[in-house]
């Protein structure tokens, strides 16, 4: 009987995983809502449903540094939900909801208005206050019921383990604090829940205030569940609720953005999402402290994602990196700091190799899980050194790159004796650990990389965008080693093995029936994986694309079948799994379109380019200027309006950075040899586009172009 042999899917064939967490998502809708809201601020976020609400047995609640603090968080008036008049965020750390009650015994529905207001800082801070509209006296109960499960994020998104009996609860007998503390081995968490106003009673868990109003009389409340310190924790805002909600209190944000560029532009439509990118991003910042130098970088997404990771905050440094090198040179710092240095077949983790994502809750520090960190990704290492490369062409900042010779070295090594696991040239993945990801290229889903008929391939697979990233990685690691790195020998080592890589991968991958186009992957033995996929567009963006083969490259990527009128699709919808709401199987990401665009730019389909930049913005106007992680496939002529991927991470880190990327390719700004050059294209739609205080070479440029003509003007620093 043949063996059975690993796929993406089935990654360790005859160990029981098929039920592993990692895998099992759970849906914001409809636990939550559709009308479900977030507060964040750096590791830190509440989710809870329109009211307010954490309901018990949801995905909600207040999740700090990956351990979920409150899990139940509900306000009741005599035992009944109140009714959502509206509920809004207005900060990214801040929300009102504003209510009303229900009809209740002696409470006719709309006599009272209640209004809670949230916002997460140095805790989470929540005013609630009440005013009675009855012209007697009201008498009822409001009952906050509290609950903290102390669940590792892993297990929000898919099954918790009861931890009841292991909580210990020490509530103050008058009313002013509620307690919970747990510990298991050398992990420890505890959650406080202060009330300013104390409650009447405590009641199990529930916090109870007996309340008697008067005609027009109010009532309110100040609760604070303070939060530890820790990795990540960014500078919070502070201050009395009123005062942080009406911008009377500090905010660091807007401290961190006074120096930002900024986009004028006659359409009205991309300056409001480019400044709800540059809100994103900035409520995405992780702060760290790496070798006693202060750095910040994105954290990937909301609500599963708010951590350092390899790939997308590498990605999502360089889209931002024409508003400014700060999230850039954070993100370098801090993966090298992280990068591989030994053998461990549990997380991955080889010499040089950059990680892929590091988490910090107790199924990691008891070594269940191995993210502390974990390094199965075959391609932060090759976008580390794209990053660090695009990093110094805009900044000219050779200390910088000189400080990182040893760990681009050690990425060059990991390429070539790690990722390249059989010799053959080509860079392949496959996990060593039974918790590991099956497919370790951006389309990390287990069925994200397949056969047209939908075969799932065998390992290990060598996926075309990875040796489209190796191409352009050693091309600009060879052109380091000519300028700041001063190493002429490896600069022409690394451009012969570019230059074989090259022809080789123009000849293993490429397909000539079906009008011609890129294999998504080599398998295990060397068959081209045959699917017609997005990964095309990167191909563009590495300049891994002969010239005369673009445009069957972009005939492929605008065609009906591929590109949706919102975006590309992941998936062709000539493939056999194609499915508009598969994660990798349909669906249009916008950083996926981000590098799309920028790689038609390169080549000059700027016509292809702008049409892609439209779709993104036009979409973002109907998520309220906010790009998600992914909109489903559906044909836009059908449907008339974008919809989401139903658990989309919003925002997200790559998401709120396609903007940027998108100006930059509509611009045609690049910093070439010293040089900042433009060369616009942009589409009529859009009218006129400044951007000012643009940072490159250490001072401030403004941008303006309009259609194909624009100029460029150094500014007072």
């Amino acid at each position: 009987m043949a063996a059975v042999r690993a796929t993406p899917a089935d990654p360790m064939p005859g160990l029981s995983i098929a039920n592993s967490d990692s895998g099992d998502q759970r849906a914001i809708p409809p636990e939550l809502g559709p009308d479900s809201l977030a507060v964040l601020s750096g590791p830190t976020f509440l989710y809870s449903n329109a009211q307010g609400d954490v309901p018990p047995g949801s995905i909600g609640g207040l999740v700090h540094l990956d351990t979920r603090l409150l899990s139940g968080w509900t306000l009741t008036i005599d035992g009944s939900e109140l009714l959502v008049l509206r509920s809004e965020t207005i900060e990214h750390y801040s929300a009102q909801y504003t209510l009303t009650n229900p009809d209740l015994p002696g409470l006719p529905p709309n006599s009272l208005a209640i209004r809670r207001l949230r916002y997460v800082g140095d805790g989470l801070h929540e005013r609630l206050e009440l005013v009675s509209f009855r012209l007697e006296p009201v008498r009822f109960e409001l009952r906050l019921a509290v609950d903290a499960d102390f669940a590792d994020l892993f297990e929000v998104k898919s099954r918790v383990r009861d931890r009841f009996a292991e909580i210990s609860r020490d509530h103050a007998a008058d009313g002013s604090e509620l307690c919970f503390s747990y510990q298991s081995g050398d992990f420890c968490a505890q959650t406080r829940v202060c009330c300013a106003t104390p409650a009447d009673r405590i009641e199990g868990d529930d916090l109870v205030w007996e309340l008697d109003l008067g005609p027009r009389e109010s009532w309110k409340v100040d609760l604070h569940v303070p939060l530890p310190d820790g990795m990540g924790v960014v500078e919070p805002v502070r201050g009395d609720i009123a005062d942080v909600f009406h911008g009377r209190a500090d905010d660091p944000l807007r401290r961190w953005t006074e120096n930002r560029a900024v986009l004028r532009s006659d359409s009205t439509s991309l300056e409001r999402t480019v400044r709800q990118s540059r809100d994103d991003l900035s409520a995405l910042r992780l702060d760290l402290e790496v070798k006693g130098q202060r750095i910040m970088l994105p954290g990937a997404g909301l609500p599963w994602f708010l951590t350092v990771f390899g790939r997308d905050t590498l990605i999502s440094a360089y889209q931002t990196l024409v508003a400014g090198p700060t999230l850039a040179k954070g993100a370098l710092l801090a993966l090298a700091r992280l990068q591989g240095q030994a053998c461990d077949d549990f997380t991955d983790e080889e010499p040089g190799k950059i990680l892929h994502e590091v988490r910090s809750g107790e199924l990691t520090r008891s070594g269940e899980k191995p993210y502390g960190p974990y390094y199965g990704t075959a391609d932060a290492t090759q976008l580390w050194l794209i990053l660090l490369s695009e990093y110094w062409r805009w900044t000219g900042d050779d200390s910088t790159v000189q400080q990182l010779r040893d760990n681009a070295l050690a990425a060059w090594r990991w390429i070539d004796e790690y990722g390249d696991r059989d010799g053959d040239g080509y860079v392949e993945y496959a996990t060593r650990s039974y918790e590991g990801l099956g497919n370790q290229c951006w389309r990390d889903s287990p069925d994200g990389v397949c056969f047209a008929d939908g075969r799932i391939p065998v390992l290990p697979l060598a996926t075309s965008d990875l040796q489209g990233y190796t191409y352009d990685a050693k091309l600009r690691l060879a052109e380091l080693f000519d300028g700041p790195l001063d190493d002429p020998e490896s600069a022409h080592r690394l451009r012969e093995q570019a230059n074989t890589l090259y022809e080789r991968f123009n000849q293993d991958f490429w397909i000539e029936e079906r009008g011609g186009y890129y294999a998504v992957a080599l398998d295990g033995d060397k068959n081209r994986v045959d699917s017609k996929t997005s990964n095309m567009g990167h191909l563009l963006w590495s300049g891994i694309v002969p010239p005369e083969r673009a445009d069957a490259v972009v005939r492929q990527l605008m065609s009906p079948d591929m590109f949706s009128g919102w975006g590309i699709r992941t998936l062709s919808r000539e493939e056999r799994p194609y499915n508009a709401l598969g994660y990798h199987l349909g669906t249009v990401w916008p950083h996926d379109n981000s590098i799309a665009a920028l790689g038609l730019a390169r080549y000059g389909y700027r016509a292809e380019s702008n049409r892609i930049s439209l779709a993104m913005i036009e979409a973002a106007e109907q998520f309220g200027y906010r790009l998600p992680e992914a909109l489903s496939g559906f044909d836009r002529e059908r449907l008339l309006f974008a919809v989401p991927y139903p658990t989309a991470c919003s925002p997200q880190a790559w998401a709120a950075g396609t903007p940027l990327a998108l100006i930059r390719a509509m611009l045609g700004i690049n910093p070439v040899e010293g040089r900042l050059v433009l060369d616009p294209d942009v589409p009529e739609e859009l009218g006129r586009i400044v951007a000012e205080r643009v940072r490159v070479f250490g001072q401030q440029w403004e941008v303006e172009a309009i259609g194909r003509s624009g100029h460029i003007r150094l500014q007072p620093s």
